[in-house]
């Protein structure tokens, strides 16, 4: 059994970095629950998550709910879940919707359905992020934008298109965990490289069915 259970990822995820962070969730559903998982996998510390929604019988097939946690508040099971991955990591659990007053951390994952509701949470928390990052997922094309400096930032900002310029429906009316695994690794990546001081790719999409990964640096 390894005495450092990071020992394996030290070159990858520089704990004294991490050490330092505190992170929010912004909405814990297909993609926010995975990353939330995979946060406190590397040793996150300090971990806030924010939704107000509960859980029902899709959210086991798409986002990895278990069927014991019907009915209980999204942030409520997962915070069990996380524990469980790691008693010591430091839980904040808000279980209703992103309010402007609300506190949040140095780093920010907005993993929220609708466009409407990032660009209110953008507004709300551009200027108090060091680390922003946006996961959106469509049946089986995802998006994953990073906003880190000033070019990343307005370039993000260029990705907040008007709600009728949507497609309609939220982004998780077609969805599956293995697509929202997949897009929550590939923001983990980016965040990874961050610490690591390593230029990230500030727009990346994949789509699943045509095997097409293109990104902007």
């Amino acid at each position: 059994m390894l005495k450092d259970r990071f020992i394996r990822q030290a070159d990858l995820v520089p704990q004294s970095r991490l050490a330092e962070l505190s992170i929010t969730v912004i909405g814990v559903g297909a993609i926010g629950r995975n990353v939330a998982l995979q946060l406190a996998a590397i040793g996150a510390r300090r971990l806030q998550l924010i939704d107000f929604d509960h859980i029902d019988e899709t959210n086991i097939t798409t986002q990895g709910y278990w069927r014991q946690d019907l009915g209980l508040p999204k942030v409520a099971a997962l915070g069990r879940t996380l524990t469980a991955i790691e008693p010591r990591l430091q839980l904040d659990l808000v279980p209703d919707r992103f309010r402007p007053q609300q506190p949040t951390g140095d780093v920010v994952f907005c993993c929220v359905d609708s466009i409407e509701t990032r660009a209110a949470i953008w507004r709300g928390l551009k200027d108090r992020t060091q680390f922003w990052a946006d996961g959106r997922m469509r049946g089986e094309v995802l998006r994953m934008l990073v906003a880190v400096d000033e070019v990343s930032r307005q370039h993000y900002a260029t990705a907040l298109f008007s709600a009728g310029e949507a497609q309609s429906g939220a982004c998780t009316a077609q969805s599956t965990i293995y697509a929202a695994t997949i897009a929550a690794g590939l923001l983990l990546h980016q965040f990874a490289r961050w610490l690591r001081g390593v230029e990230i790719d500030r727009d990346v999409s994949f789509n699943l069915l045509a095997s097409d990964l293109a990104h902007v640096a």
